[in-house]
């Protein structure tokens, strides 16, 4: 199932480097990899990689009912996963894989990058709206300490 804590896994995408260890590396050297091995990896339901593969964001090779995924499908499960975590949606995380494998129009790259500017925005409204919140239960919480009788009965007021 799907978490918003992406795996160690999407530190291999180009688009997102975040680092680089050994167990990273030894999972780039594969080449082909089963759906229970990627549902596996990045905490996916097998549910979830068809219906990526249905939309066309993943493109397995079918050997009678199996799928083998490729390297290029791990890389773009990553970056669908990264992208959902930023809040894009599937066919804006569509025209992003585009456009890290280089088939972007200007147009659809120009759109791409409203997105992340309208993202970025969406976030740092979140952030402010956070930290108001938090002023006002540190304001709270300092009005009910004020308040508290501590241990020798003493009322503290708040002045």
């Amino acid at each position: 199932m799907h978490t918003c804590n992406p795996p160690d896994a999407l530190r291999a995408v180009n688009a997102f480097v975040l680092s680089s260890d050994r167990a990273v590396e030894a999972a780039n050297a594969k080449t082909e990899y089963s759906i229970n091995e990627l549902a596996s990896e990045f905490s996916l339901t097998h549910r979830a990689l068809r219906f990526y593969e249905s939309r066309g964001l993943l493109s397995p090779q079918r050997i009678g009912r199996r799928r083998i995924f490729s390297r290029q499908d791990r890389d773009r499960l990553a970056l669908i996963i990264k992208g959902k975590k930023l809040g894009f949606t599937l066919t804006e995380i569509s025209e992003m894989v585009e456009a890290q494998a280089g088939r972007a129009s200007q147009h659809g790259l120009k759109l791409t990058s409203e997105k992340c500017h309208e993202q970025i925005a969406h976030f740092e409204r979140q952030i402010a709206e956070a930290n108001e919140a938090l002023a006002e239960l540190r304001r709270i919480d300092a009005l009910f300490r004020s308040q508290i009788t501590d241990e020798k009965g003493t009322e503290h007021k708040a002045s």
